[in-house]
């Protein structure tokens, strides 16, 4: 095991390394769309790209994501084939969002350099997915709550 300060080099060291090896402003939370995220998680047991709907306003939340069911066979066929839409994710912290996301599907573990570079060619590729889809149909989403 680590100790928490070697975990936490290791963590910001994993972050840092992706930033250089890919350098991009990816859209991630300025989606203009309140509490409508995209994010990459990265942790001891895998690695994922994600786009989180975490308003506390539940009727929104639930507009979105209606909204992106609405456009879920073109996110599957044309973007992100495996893309997981989870109408009720809990989080490590208790609460519960609508959540669709990709996961890594290689051997990975944050605390281990070796499975560094697949993971980060797998978070490039599945985000770069998730923004393009995003900049196709923003108009389409946002309609949902405007």
């Amino acid at each position: 095991m680590f100790s928490k300060e070697e975990s936490a080099r290791l963590r910001k060291e994993f972050w840092t390394s992706y930033g250089k090896s890919f350098p991009r402003k990816w859209i991630l939370y300025n989606t203009r769309i309140k509490d409508f995220s995209f994010k990459f998680v990265a942790d001891t047991k895998k690695a994922m790209v994600v786009l989180d709907i975490e308003s506390f306003d539940k009727t929104k939340n639930q507009l979105l994501f209606e909204q992106l069911l609405e456009l879920k066979s073109n996110l599957l066929e044309d973007y992100l084939p495996d893309a997981i839409f989870d109408e009720l994710y809990l989080l490590e912290n208790g609460k519960f969002i609508h959540r669709v996301y990709v996961k890594y599907n290689g051997e990975f573990n944050i605390y281990n350099k070796d499975t560094w570079q697949g993971v980060y060619l797998f978070f490039n590729e599945a985000m770069h997915q998730f923004e393009e889809f995003f900049e196709d149909f923003e108009d389409f989403i946002r309609r949902a709550i405007f």
